[in-house]
């Protein structure tokens, strides 16, 4: 089924659920879904609406200038037009760690994740042999030692992503630290994960500094990358519980089993278009 989504925000006021279902009824459209959400501290509405696009009485290409002019204007709304036959030109970085890299390359082969999936880039050679399997074209772009060899591999990286058509990129595990341009290129577009420790545990061998700590809670975050590190805007998180049993191995472990999981539902949303980014924060419906 062809589908359009609308993704809705304005000031909070009266009529604004009657106006939206109003226009696409005019249409002759068949609301699919429909979700809210009222910020009641700033008075900010936001709205997904999912339509079907049979018998809908505009064409697909005309329907935002339609609506921008009848709903959008009056009621100061941001808009946004997604459609499900479109799927998003994906690009998956990844370091040495295979999991999350593994995990999104298998479910897209899967037909899980609604994206076109036209290449992996690393720093490091090791994942050449999966995405050959998966008939993933794979690009080893090394950070050289050289004065400037990271301005350098990051401008490769920017050139391989627009060569590729490149509109959403996932960060899966790559342990390298993106520039300001790098972000600009791609607004609320690059979704990275972490583990949780953050900021209580920085550097290198968190799950080490955690068990040293005995906590009892980890977890992973995925969010979009901003200019200011791992403080993006947060789409999915997830904890689970361990004990003064569990080694640093198994907290390793564990934290890993988070990790492809919150970065896979993190994906699967922005793919499936239920994210509104709100300053520093998300609404994800």
């Amino acid at each position: 089924m062809a589908t359009a989504v609308l993704l809705l925000s304005c000031p909070d006021r009266r009529g604004i659920v009657a106006a939206v279902a109003n226009f696409l009824l005019g249409h002759g459209g068949n609301v699919l879904h429909a979700d809210q959400h009222v910020d009641t501290v700033d008075g900010v509405f936001f709205q997904r609406v999912e339509f079907d696009l049979d018998g809908f009485g505009l064409d697909r290409w005309d329907i935002e200038d339609a609506f921008r002019e009848a709903v959008a204007k009056p009621f100061q709304m941001d808009l946004a037009i997604r459609f499900s036959e479109d799927r998003p030109a994906m690009a998956v970085l990844a370091s040495r760690q295979p999991h999350c890299l593994a995990d999104l390359a298998v479910r897209w082969s899967a037909g899980e994740l609604p994206a076109d999936l036209r290449v992996v880039i690393s720093n490091h050679p090791d994942h050449r042999e999966l995405c050959e399997g998966l008939k993933v074209p794979y690009i080893h772009l090394p950070v050289g030692s050289e004065p400037g060899g990271k301005i350098h591999q990051e401008a490769q990286v920017l050139a391989a992503l627009a060569d590729h058509g490149v509109e959403l990129v996932v960060l899966a595990r790559y342990m390298q630290i993106l520039s300001p341009a790098f972000i600009a290129a791609h607004p609320n577009r690059v979704i990275n994960i972490h583990h949780s420790f953050l900021p209580a545990f920085v550097g290198a061998n968190p799950y080490r500094q955690a068990h040293d700590r005995g906590v009892k809670l980890i977890g992973a975050t995925a969010h979009y990358a901003t200019d200011d590190l791992d403080e993006g805007p947060i789409i999915d998180q997830e904890t689970t519980r361990v004990t003064h049993r569990d080694d640093v191995a198994r907290l390793t472990r564990a934290g890993r089993d988070l990790e492809t999981t919150v970065l896979a539902r993190a994906v699967r949303a922005h793919l499936e278009h239920r994210i509104l980014v709100y300053g520093h924060k998300t609404v994800v419906f």
